[in-house]
């Protein structure tokens, strides 16, 4: 067995893929239903459809790129060249998703669906590789939630970009054509994803190697619904990315109507929240050092839920600094779990292994991957409904109705979702402890190549 440690550089090169990756995560979770709505000016009645139909594409796509891993094992590793060989072409369909053509109604709605499609590919093209990448790295899961650590701290950087440099140099680079301005900005967001995934593919290295057993779709998909505990992962998944999505989406309405906010006010709310949750890797990293993580990942999403009922409660319109102080509490909170997700993913895996005797890695990556299409798809679907039930009217004043509309969205109907999510990992074992013992029966069976 090789050396599992892994360097802070290269722990830095992992990062900087999630932050590649979030160029495109953050903005299709906090901005583009905004960009569609306020600047393209698609109804929000077509949104639903929109959301759905890309989803469906993108989940179809992640299952495909999943076998595509599995099948393909070259000097460079397993996953790495995809980050090489797809870095360019994933920046091109960032680009050409924010660009905003002149032409009819129905013109534009194509135009939409054939970018956004096309962005949805290019993504499970990089993106199934990256976040199967982990378990080639190493098989040490305190090295996984470190690293792990360092890939959610980058994945944050990223989103803060996003949150705060887009609408900003929007503004300024637009003189007055916000679609120009949103064009520019999610340019340069293209180009600097595209940076990055090269610098995750030159100072990163697959150094386990696992043995993979050529099998069916139907052989796989057999395999993994025995494994409770990936199972398990998945109902997580679907749930809290609709949590997610709801409430990133709903953001920059509720700062901009709710909170009668400006351009500025708007970016440093989605920016308080982004920097909370910068704040929440690092303190995840320390605090599951001497704390179990499936507890910690059980108790702050039940926190969640409470906090948001809190918001909706206590947060009238215009009540900037309690919506500031309390959101970045929740934003905080909501995060703390994201590195253990992460690390248990390739945890369940080998769980899986151990229990049916056979491995499942690309399909199980790509099918987590599904799960969090599927709750966006759901999320998207539903505030496209719920914008139009609670009667949204872009760029105009919006009436009480739809102002507390704004406000569920932001807290009680998100964080229902997220306290979901924290029963379901009530059924979930696989501790530090317990991973121990997979490890080691994996090596007795052989089932790791080196």
């Amino acid at each position: 067995m090789s050396n599992q440690k892994l360097s802070v550089l290269e722990k830095v090169g992992f990062g900087a893929g999630d932050m590649a990756l979030n160029v495109v995560i953050s903005s299709m979770m906090l901005i583009i239903t905004f960009f569609y709505t306020d600047i393209y000016g698609l109804h929000t009645a077509d949104l639903a459809l929109l959301f759905v139909a890309v989803k469906i594409v993108g989940a179809i796509a992640d299952l495909v790129m999943g076998q595509l891993t599995d099948r393909f094992n070259a000097a460079m590793g397993r996953y790495r060249p995809w980050l090489l060989f797809l870095a360019v072409p994933y920046g091109v369909s960032i680009f050409f998703a924010f660009t905003t053509p002149q032409l009819a109604y129905d013109a534009k709605l194509v135009w939409a669906y054939t970018t956004y499609i096309l962005a949805t590919l290019m993504t499970a093209g990089v993106g199934i590789p990256y976040i199967s990448l982990i378990s080639g790295l190493t098989s040490d899961p305190k090295e996984r939630l470190s690293a792990n650590g360092y890939r959610l701290f980058f994945a944050k950087i990223g989103a803060f970009m996003v949150t705060i440099i887009v609408p900003i140099l929007a503004q300024r680079w637009g003189n007055g054509n916000a679609a120009a301005g949103y064009q520019a900005a999610m340019g340069v967001m293209a180009a600097v994803g595209v940076a990055m995934f090269l610098f995750c593919f030159f100072t990163t290295t697959e150094r386990v190697r696992h043995v993979v057993e050529r099998q069916s779709i139907a052989e796989q998909l057999k395999v993994l619904m025995k494994n409770d505990q990936w199972l398990i992962l998945c109902g997580v998944c679907v749930t809290g990315t609709v949590g997610y999505v709801i409430r990133g989406s709903v953001a920059i309405y509720y700062a901009k109507y709710y909170l009668g906010g400006d351009t500025g006010m708007v970016s440093a709310f989605l920016s308080t929240g982004v920097a909370a949750a910068i704040l929440s890797m690092v303190a995840s990293t320390w605090i599951t050092k001497s704390y179990c993580k499936v507890k910690l990942f059980r108790y702050t999403q039940i926190m969640v839920a409470a906090l948001s009922v809190a918001i909706y409660l206590f947060v009238k319109p215009g009540d900037t600094v309690l919506a500031f102080v309390l959101y970045f509490l929740l934003s905080f909170i909501v995060d703390l779990h994201a590195p253990v997700f992460w690390s248990a993913i390739a945890e369940t895996i080998d769980y899986g292994q151990v229990k049916t005797g056979k491995r499942v890695s690309g399909f199980a990556f790509g099918g987590i991957s599904v799960c969090q299409k599927a709750g966006m798809a759901i999320a998207g679907g539903l505030v496209g409904i719920l914008l139009t039930y609670f009667d949204y009217r872009p760029n105009a004043e919006q009436t009480a109705f739809a102002l507390n509309g704004i406000a569920l969205m932001l807290s009680v109907i998100s964080g229902f979702f997220h306290l979901v999510m924290g029963l379901l990992m009530f059924k979930y074992r696989i501790s530090d402890k317990y991973y121990d013992e997979v490890k080691a029966e994996m090596r007795t069976h052989g089932y790791v190549a080196s």
